[in-house]
């Protein structure tokens, strides 16, 4: 865009003492008749009188009889984008200039109350914003040279045609298990991984190490090393407003959002037992008999992260690729493992006895439950009440292949190394 010129057209010059304008008018036009005299009234006068007069003449037509009588020309400012552009770019800094003289401040403000701070080069005379102006904002210029007035500008950003945002896990001021990871969704597929990626920080108190792992070009998740501590308070950080995630596509987020973890509560399935045992904060605290897949539908092995709670919800065979085998339209105290389909859930249908002494589902991992998820004394029941979102459950000796990582909030499945490779930074 152009610039806008913003000149000092109201100083003027302080004249030295004994001097107004009807003064020098008056010398001047005195100095005329004494010349013309001069070269009419005497025909012995010289060539060297003639040219001093002559020289006189000129100097008094041009103002420059004495030095007190010059003026400087007053410094003029201008603004990048100009005053008055309506659609200005916002992928390029706001710049201000000024000739004749040095910039003494700078101040530019949008209408949404944002500042821009920026600094000015060695010379004093480029002032440059320290970031870019935000999309669709009108901002004002103020500046002043040193010694003049303050000037103003003001222009319009314009707003992004295409947009995207991140959706992310867990909600704001939520509380989750240990391994809840931080998890943000996509509305557009990005291309420029790193910008986006350096746009969001995810900081913990007490302070540990989180690193970010792109599962795909929609997905990008955050985790420490271990799990998080118990009693941590996380704090996600988006800064994706005008961020240009894939061609002609900006992210239009500017927020902070805390949440918090919970006590740690870490349960461990062994399907050749046909036991889990629950700890919590380190301590064993309960033992109960489960069923899991059977040898034709194993059961997924590794770490995996409770990602949804239902009271009670509809399982359909059909939604896992598992034809008309089964539709169960109160499956009670049902938790989430993985996005395929795996959950940890209530069982009232088959008989107690199985719990424990065989695994005969369809990949799930079942305990004994009752039908209407009201009987409070079964084991269904007392591990749902006791679990929350992000607790960690590990299935081991299922016959089954590690779960893979991306399938739910299962990053933990991937090494230090091997999660720290997946960010673009």
């Amino acid at each position: 865009m152009g610039a806008s010129h913003i000149p000092n057209r109201f100083e003027r010059q302080p004249r030295p003492p004994g001097w107004s304008r009807r003064g020098v008018l008056a010398a001047l036009g005195a100095a005329v008749p004494a010349v013309a005299l001069t070269g009419c009234g005497s025909g012995t006068a010289d060539a060297s009188e003639t040219r001093a007069a002559a020289d006189a003449q000129a100097s008094a037509s041009t103002g420059s009889a004495s030095p007190a009588a010059r003026t400087t020309p007053p410094p003029v400012i201008s603004v990048t984008p100009a005053d008055g552009t309506k659609k200005a770019p916002f992928t390029s800094p706001v710049e201000v200039t000024v000739t004749g003289g040095t910039l003494a401040s700078v101040t530019v403000t949008g209408n949404d109350g944002s500042t821009l701070d920026g600094a000015l080069d060695e010379t004093g005379t480029t002032w440059t914003s320290s970031r870019n102006p935000y999309s669709g904002t009108k901002y004002t210029v103020t500046a002043k040279a040193d010694g003049g007035t303050a000037r103003t500008a003001a222009f319009v950003t314009r707003s992004p045609g295409e947009t995207f945002v991140g959706r992310f896990t867990p909600e704001a001021n939520s509380t989750s298990g240990v391994g809840m990871p931080v998890s943000i969704r996509f509305t557009h597929a990005v291309s420029d991984r790193a910008a986006v990626e350096k746009a969001i920080t995810v900081t913990a108190e007490p302070a540990v190490e989180v690193v970010g792992h792109w599962f795909s070009d929609t997905r990008l998740d955050f985790r420490p090393r271990t799990y998080w501590a118990a009693g941590t308070t996380v704090t996600l950080g988006l800064r994706l407003k005008d961020v240009e995630g894939a061609d002609g596509v900006y992210g239009v987020q500017s927020k902070d959002v805390t949440f918090h973890i919970g006590r740690s509560q870490i349960s461990t399935v062994d399907l050749a037992a046909k036991e889990m045992t629950v700890r919590r904060d380190g301590a064993a605290v309960a033992t109960y008999p489960v069923s899991g897949g059977d040898a034709e539908h194993t059961t997924w092995s590794g770490i995996m992260v409770i990602s949804e709670r239902f009271e009670q919800t509809r399982m359909q065979s059909s939604t896992v690729g598992l034809g008309d085998e089964y539709d169960i339209s109160d499956v009670p105290h049902a938790q989430r493992l993985t996005t395929s389909g795996t959950f940890i859930h209530g069982n009232y249908w088959a008989s107690a006895g199985v719990f424990g002494s065989r695994n005969t589902t369809h990949g799930c991992i079942g305990l004994h439950d009752a039908k209407g998820a009201g009987d409070t004394s079964t084991p269904g029941h007392a591990y749902y009440a006791g679990s929350m979102l992000g607790d960690v459950v590990i299935v081991k000796n299922s016959g089954e292949r590690t779960v893979d990582p991306a399938n739910g909030l299962n990053g933990w499945n991937l090494s230090w190394a091997d999660w720290k490779a997946g960010s673009a930074l």
